[in-house]
């Protein structure tokens, strides 16, 4: 059983400019929140494959978590993977769909976010995790559209 949510957000910037600050992991440190660092595990332009480690604070501790690019069209949708396994959390799987549409002038980010593989008590919580993961990534979006419009 998965656990679904969805944020969407508006901006004037183009879907191009949207599709790059998503994917421009050197210039994350100037929007997204709690940041502590990332380590990218490969070189050259991100592309299906590319993967790093990103680490931040939140609850007061530090977590790093395992990210992988699953799919890329650009510049209308970009599918990362974190791999719970492989971080902090410790379990699960979690995938960002990023999908960017246009209309009168106006771009459109839908994230629909799904959190896979929870076991014991992690699963008896994981609705609550989806609204934490929820709020988390709406606090993302506003950040990076802030970013980009200046």
């Amino acid at each position: 059983m998965s656990i679904n949510f969805e944020v969407k957000r508006t901006t004037q910037v183009s879907k191009q400019q949207v599709y790059d600050g998503l994917l421009d992991l050197d210039a994350a440190n100037h929007w997204m929140q709690g940041l502590v660092g990332i380590e990218r595990l490969d070189d050259g332009p991100m592309q299906v494959g590319s993967q790093w480690k990103e680490s931040r604070k939140m609850f007061g501790q530090v977590a790093t978590e395992h990210f992988e690019v699953v799919e890329l069209n650009e510049p209308d949708k970009i599918v990362l993977r974190c791999d719970g396994t492989k971080g902090t959390t410790g379990k699960g799987e979690f995938i960002f769909t990023y999908i960017v549409t246009s209309s009168n002038n106006l771009m459109e980010i839908t994230l629909n976010g799904e959190i896979k593989g929870l076991t014991g008590i992690t699963k008896l919580f994981g609705k609550m995790m989806a609204g934490i993961f929820k709020k988390a990534s709406a606090k993302d979006l506003d950040a990076l559209i802030t970013y980009l419009e200046k």
